[in-house]
Order: structure tokens, then C-alpha cells, then sequence
């Protein structure tokens, strides 16, 4: 490639060859390939590795070795991307159609720090369900949700400036880079205002060990917006008292046919990331 690519694209597996083969064919597939392609492969056994040797004409650059989590791969990929625009693409997680980073590239000419578009959901019975993600982001948004790093086109100098995926955390890294990013250093960003992504709701945090990942969060908040925590800890009570509410609301419109398709559409309407 002769000159520094506008995009890098960050795959990372371990042992999920048909997740790879169909993140692989959706990249390749791209109408628009002025981009960098990195596969981080942490040592598979299942013959990732393999696939990779066999296809490294499609991928800029790889490797397969052992790793310290999904992070320290993460941070791998960042270390050897050259883009202006990092996208993380993990293996299982597709780009929606073959024209969706022509469409994107156009668009990231604006030169913003993060630039995020919708997600659609796959897998454990969300079967293209559309993630709509908000055109405004706050501190109180980030409380209770975040945007999908698999639908996030970051400028690799924001890691330089800010930093690399904390290593100390198993799930919520890409969470705390992203609230940290834009509720304490005022990244800029826009909501590209259509699905980018088809994400695999199997992978490891879509698993949720709800436990560690509230201890997780506590923890980054704690460290990094300490005058919060008591807004936090109030937000996150009165989310658990609308959930509540809502979960008796559709228990009793349950007990009735008619009721139960109008449950359907309220589900929609008041779904929680």
C-alpha cells in the first residue's frame, strides 16, 4: 500500500475459524478497499491459524501467538495499524453489506475523533434486531450503556493521546476508553444514523457475568470520575426501578392474547442496552 490507509480494520480471534471465515468474507467483500486489514490471532488450535496462511493475500498483516486477553490483542492490532481511523471488527462480527465503508470513508473527511453508526444484533434469539445507539452521548448515558466498539471508527492518535485498552479489566475496557474519551477529554463525534454492523451476540461480554462487569464499572468510575459516584449510584437505582416496573407492566399484559402481541411492540419500544 502506497500511502497511509484512511481505515485500519482490527480483527482479533482465538479459536473461532467459522466466526473468522465470515468476518474474513465480509471485509473482502467490500466495494471500497482502500483500507488496512490486521488479524491478531491469539495461538488457535482449531485451524485459524491455517486459514489465515492459506488467505494472507486478503489480510495486510497477522499473527498468531499466544496472548494476556482480548485487550492486550486489541492493543496488538493498535500498535501495528498505520490508519488514521481504527475499527475494531472481532471475529464472528460482520460489516452489514458491501458498500458500508465506501459509504463511511466519505463521510470521515470531517476529520471528528470518534465516528459511530447502529448495530444489529445476532445470535442468543436477537436475530437482526436493530441497535439504534443516540445521536447525543452524556456521562449518564454511559451509566447505564455504551456505543459498540465493532461499530466505532476511532482516530488512532486518540489511543496515543489518551490511552491504549486498559489490561486490567476482562469486559468493560472499550467501555471505559470510550466514556473517558468523551466525558472527561471532550472527544468530538457523530452518530452516523445507520446500521454498520452485524454483531455477534455470542462473543465474550455478550456472555455477561453482569457481577465482574458492575464491579468493573465501579471500579473505572471510582478511579477516574470520583465526584460522580453518587449521580452514578442514583442513576443506576432508578434504572433498576424502571426495569422493574416494566417487567410487572408486561408480566400482567402477559395473561391476555391481545395483550401479549401489544407486549411484543412495547419490548421494542422500551428496550435496554
Amino acid at each position: 500500500m502506497s500511502k497511509l490507509p484512511l481505515i485500519s480494520i482490527i480483527t482479533v480471534n482465538l479459536n473461532d475459524l467459522e466466526g473468522l471465515k465470515n468476518t474474513m468474507t465480509s471485509v473482502s467483500e467490500q466495494t471500497w478497499q482502500e483500507f488496512e486489514f490486521i488479524v491478531i490471532d491469539g495461538g488457535s488450535t482449531d485451524g485459524s491459524k491455517e486459514y489465515l496462511e492459506s488467505h494472507q493475500h486478503k489480510i495486510d498483516l497477522w499473527v498468531s501467538e499466544p496472548d494476556r486477553g482480548i485487550y492486550n490483542a486489541m492493543n496488538k492490532g493498535i500498535g501495528m495499524a498505520s490508519g488514521e481511523y481504527l475499527l475494531f471488527l472481532n471475529s464472528g462480527d460482520s460489516l452489514c453489506n458491501e458498500d458500508i465503508l465506501s459509504k463511511v470513508s466519505r463521510g470521515l473527511s470531517a476529520g471528528l475523533d470518534i465516528y459511530y453508526g447502529n448495530v444489529f444484533l445476532i445470535g442468543k434469539g436477537r436475530e437482526n434486531e436493530l441497535l439504534t445507539l443516540p445521536e447525543k452521548l452524556s456521562f449518564s448515558f454511559f451509566c447505564v450503556s455504551t456505543i459498540t466498539h465493532q461499530a466505532a471508527f476511532i482516530k488512532k492518535s486518540l489511543f496515543e493521546s489518551i490511552s491504549y485498552y486498559n489490561e486490567d479489566y476482562r469486559l468493560v475496557s472499550d467501555w471505559e476508553f470510550f466514556i473517558c474519551a468523551i466525558c472527561k477529554y471532550n472527544s468530538s463525534y457523530y452518530h452516523l444514523d445507520m446500521p454498520v454492523v452485524n454483531y455477534d451476540n455470542n462473543g465474550l461480554s455478550s456472555g455477561l457475568n453482569f457481577e465482574l462487569l458492575l464491579d468493573e464499572r465501579n471500579d473505572v468510575l471510582t478511579k477516574k470520575f470520583p465526584l460522580f459516584m453518587s449521580d452514578y449510584f442514583k442513576m443506576v437505582e432508578a434504572e433498576q426501578k424502571i426495569k422493574s416496573k416494566r417487567f410487572q407492566a408486561f408480566s400482567k399484559l402477559e395473561t391476555k392474547t391481545l395483550a401479549r402481541k401489544i407486549n411484543s411492540v412495547l419490548f421494542k419500544l422500551f428496550k435496554c442496552y
